[in-house]
């Protein structure tokens, strides 16, 4: 089980948001990079970075930000947030992300989200954001009638490199993850499934790393560890050593994935 740590970033700024409302905002660093490198030096062997202004305005906005933190951490990075166009997916891998996360155009634009996956395989990750088992939009601020398990029936066949599922209601609350939601989508579609949203301690990491067979490889986690409720060191540890028999071969599926 890999454990993710998020960096949403808001005019050059690391910030977390409750529920992703801009409204409820907290600025916790006004350095991201240095952020980015406290992460790597407790452990972190990848980054989950989003562009909380690109998701609104649907074009990067922090692009310099986050090449300097692709190249002063040198981890693999994977970003989110206004990736609405081929041009900003190959200006991203251009700068050394290692994967792009499609949320908005995959409702939208699928046609755009089959041809990334085509023409960068393994470097597309579906990104699917829901409140209530529906999937919402441009930066969460659209509610739609798609439920996340059909949205993401539509691209199994694409092949993403995996599927970044965040239960919006959950997020920035630490109330637990969704694990249901997230062993469900990932056991329904074989796509590899990171979750999101929720995390509150290192017991949600043991509870992930037991439907880790389902297709659960990651976790993305943000307000707990900026508050102190979960050590990155300890929620690796838990990852790391509690990983089930099927560990192996579930990772041989994500690698040929994303090789």
């Amino acid at each position: 089980m890999i454990i993710i740590p998020a960096i949403d970033l808001k005019e050059g700024r690391c910030v977390r948001l409750i529920q992703g409302d801009f409204g409820r905002m907290t600025v916790y660093d006004d350095d991201p990079v240095g952020v980015a490198s406290a992460w790597k030096a407790q452990g972190a062997e990848r980054l989950h970075v989003v562009d909380l202004e690109g998701s609104l305005a649907g074009v990067p906005r922090h692009e310099a930000v986050i090449r300097d933190i692709v190249a002063g951490t040198g981890l693999p990075v994977q970003v989110g947030g206004g990736i609405r166009a081929m041009q900003t997916v190959e200006s991203y891998l251009r700068i050394g992300v290692r994967w792009v996360i499609i949320g908005t155009a995959a409702l939208r634009d699928p046609g755009f989200v089959r041809n990334a996956c085509r023409e960068f395989p393994g470097q597309v990750i579906l990104g699917i954001d829901a409140v209530g088992g529906r999937v919402a939009v441009q930066g969460w601020t659209e509610k739609t009638e798609e439920t996340a398990a059909a949205l993401a029936q539509q691209f199994v066949g694409d092949r993403p490199a995996a599927l970044v599922y965040t239960d919006i209601a959950r997020d920035g609350m630490q109330v637990g993850v969704n694990i249901e939601g997230t062993g469900e989508l990932a056991e329904t579609t074989g796509i590899p499934v990171i979750a999101s949203g929720g995390v509150s301690g290192v017991q949600d990491i043991e509870r992930l790393v037991a439907i880790e067979q389902k297709g659960v490889f990651g976790v993305i986690a943000g307000k707990a560890l900026y508050t102190g409720a979960l050590s990155l060191a300890e929620a690796i540890a838990c990852g790391k050593g509690l990983l089930h028999g099927g560990e192996a071969a579930f990772r041989d599926r994500f690698e040929a994935r994303s090789s």
